[in-house]
């Protein structure tokens, strides 16, 4: 599965590819948790081989999102700026298929927190999407390494953010596992 941003992918491959690019347990954490309330909090996190500066620079810029599987990226950094995505490399910023997600607020190098506001045409409830935010968090992990923890939140029960969370579940750490194989020197 594609996803991200992150929160990112709203595209899915099909079935074959989700099996086969599921990233091995021991490269991505899932620590996600429901609240008292019933609300569920999806936690994917993994270990980067880069410091944080340059992790934030593939979280604050278009090539940088380029990392996380997009094709196509356009990025207005600032809070209430725009980070727009697609799997097309032929997109152009604008169009009514690419990914929008809003920058909520950001501490850079620090904490990025986005909230969809346009899902591609035909993506399934995206209403309900529009309605969690994600938080990516960076945590200097030693010997200059970064700990990239993505949380979504505001996964309500339900049918429709019951999808949503699998679908985001499985996409964020098939995300995070490109991120974190993007800063891995090739053997």
């Amino acid at each position: 599965m594609r996803a991200m941003v992150l929160f990112l992918a709203l595209a899915t491959p099909g079935p074959a590819l989700a099996q086969a690019a599921t990233p091995p347990a021991a490269a991505v954490a899932n620590t996600s948790f429901m609240e008292p309330d019933g609300d569920r909090v999806m936690q994917i996190s993994t270990v980067v081989p880069a410091p944080p500066a340059e992790v934030w620079k593939a979280l604050s810029t278009a090539e940088g999102w380029k990392r996380l599987g997009v094709k196509m990226a356009a990025v207005d950094f600032q809070v209430g700026g725009m980070i727009e995505t697609n799997y097309r490399a032929d997109a152009q910023p604008g169009e009514r298929s690419n990914i929008k997600n809003l920058i909520v607020a950001y501490l850079p190098e620090r904490l990025l927190v986005i909230r969809n506001v346009q899902a591609p045409a035909g993506f399934a409830n995206a209403e309900a999407f529009s309605r969690t935010a994600t938080i990516i968090e960076l945590e200097p992990w030693g010997g200059g390494q970064t700990r990239v923890r993505l949380s979504g939140v505001g996964f309500r029960p339900g049918g429709a953010y019951d999808d949503l969370y699998g679908k985001f579940t499985a996409g964020n750490a098939y995300s995070l596992d490109l991120l974190r194989r993007s800063f891995t020197p090739e053997d």
